[in-house]
């Protein structure tokens, strides 16, 4: 049977890559005629499209599809051997049924492993490049419109600016407050903040500073010029134009962390994409397996219904996730539940299937 195993290993490895390679190439000319007025428009050179953006394009649509590739994959190779009665020749021999399937788990676990390696590591990598390159080309330059900005900055620091200039990295009516439990030690009130790039500080100008004794006085401090260091950066106020596709898997543990600490919203999209990190490449072995039980029966008419089921449920599946995800980033729903919950109920139809479906 090991022989067996490493021809349908084989077959499916190929069958898969090539329709990978055959989607992502659609992709690429579609993406390039759309795009094409933009990169002309600002004068983006043949070697920034080439290598800084569509180099780092592939490996992003490539595992971005990888689940769906794998599905249809699966549906188009065992269709084909069912239709050449290779899948009655194996089964008369007395190979159970789920003895067949091994070689599809092993090979789409190879998917599997190969995608959470890509996703943690590589793509955001990857994305780095050409995220930046669509910031600069394609969507054109960013300018941070948040108005009265409230972060929590320590265990007992508060930070508030009623606006933020990304252009002179300044920030405007900024006060930082010092909180232990329910009472204010200090207040500093100030004109405004800006960041000093050469000695990575921030230069806090015409300030005043409160302090609350214990005795029930206060103490007021006036300046014109003070340089500190806060736990708050200019990037803090750039463009989050796709940041979560950029952090690695460490990096997109530190932000959430930070997010958590500061108490700040938008940490459901952060979540989403770690959960996502570990939930695709089960959903890989989940399709497969289903991909597996519904063209593994030869069909009179041919393999056009078995591939046609394929797509069918294959687009079920992206609608499900697509929903439950939009769910999850409006925060109607947990962030693990939304990209958990697509494989959970493909697993039920998985296990519906085998039973039911004749083979």
């Amino acid at each position: 049977m090991k022989i067996l195993d490493l021809y349908i290993i084989k077959k499916f490895l190929t069958t898969y890559f090539f329709a990978v390679l055959i989607i992502v190439s659609i992709i690429m000319v579609i993406d390039y005629t759309e795009k094409i007025d933009n990169f002309i428009d600002n004068k983006a050179s043949l070697h920034a499209v080439l290598v800084d953006y569509y180099l780092n394009f592939i490996p992003y649509w490539a595992n971005y599809i990888s689940p769906l590739m794998v599905f249809i994959a699966t549906v188009f190779f065992t269709a084909n051997l069912a239709a050449r009665t290779e899948i009655i020749a194996i089964l008369s021999t007395g190979v159970s049924f789920m003895r067949f399937i091994r070689p599809y788990i092993i090979a789409s676990s190879i998917v599997g492993v190969l995608t959470f390696f890509m996703v943690g590591w590589v793509i955001p990598n990857s994305n780095k490049t050409r995220i930046a390159f669509e910031r600069k080309y394609v969507v054109g330059s960013y300018y941070y419109s948040g108005r009265d900005v409230h972060i929590k900055i320590g265990p007992h620091d508060y930070a508030y600016m009623e606006s933020y200039d990304t252009g002179s990295q300044t920030g405007y009516r900024f006060s930082l407050d010092k909180i232990e439990g329910h009472e204010l030690k200090t207040k500093l009130l100030a004109d405004h903040i800006t960041w000093d790039s050469t000695r990575r500080k921030w230069s806090i100008f015409d300030y005043r500073v409160r302090t609350f004794l214990p005795n029930g006085k206060q103490k007021l401090t006036y300046g014109t010029k003070i340089d500190t260091t806060l736990n708050l950066l200019p990037k803090d106020f750039e463009s989050t134009y796709q940041i979560h596709e950029t952090l690695t898997n460490s990096e997109l543990e530190r932000t959430i962390n930070q997010i958590r600490s500061r108490g700040a919203d938008g940490i459901e999209i952060f979540l989403i994409e770690k959960y996502l990190r570990f939930a695709n490449p089960f959903a890989v072995i989940i399709l497969s397996v289903i991909g597996v039980i519904v063209s593994a029966r030869k069909s009179r008419g041919g393999v056009g219904f078995q591939i046609a089921l394929g797509f069918m449920l294959a687009f079920l599946y992206i609608l499900f996730f697509m929903m439950s995800k939009g769910i999850a980033q409006s925060g109607g729903m947990p962030p693990l539940l939304a990209v958990w919950l697509p494989n959970l109920v493909f697993t039920g139809i998985g296990v519906i299937l085998y039973y039911t479906v004749p083979r």
